[in-house]
């Protein structure tokens, strides 16, 4: 049996469905991003990428635990 999924990655399936862009794509897009704090890169997903608020979190908060050193 496989544990579920927890924290920001349980969105990733609904991410892709939602916006037919695999994740791999999108945490890409942030981590090129001249942007550097949290709401600032939620808020950029929202505008120019029509995310909607926690699927945008989510990638972000993702990006950030996993690249935080």
């Amino acid at each position: 049996m496989t544990a579920a999924v927890k924290g920001p990655a349980s969105y990733f399936p609904s991410i892709e469905k939602t916006y037919g862009r695999p994740v791999a794509e999108w945490l890409e897009l942030i981590r090129s991003s001249p942007l550097t704090k949290h709401l600032e890169l939620v808020a950029w997903l929202k505008a120019d990428h029509g995310l909607g608020h926690g699927h945008a979190n989510a990638l972000v908060a993702h990006v950030r635990a996993t690249d935080a050193p």
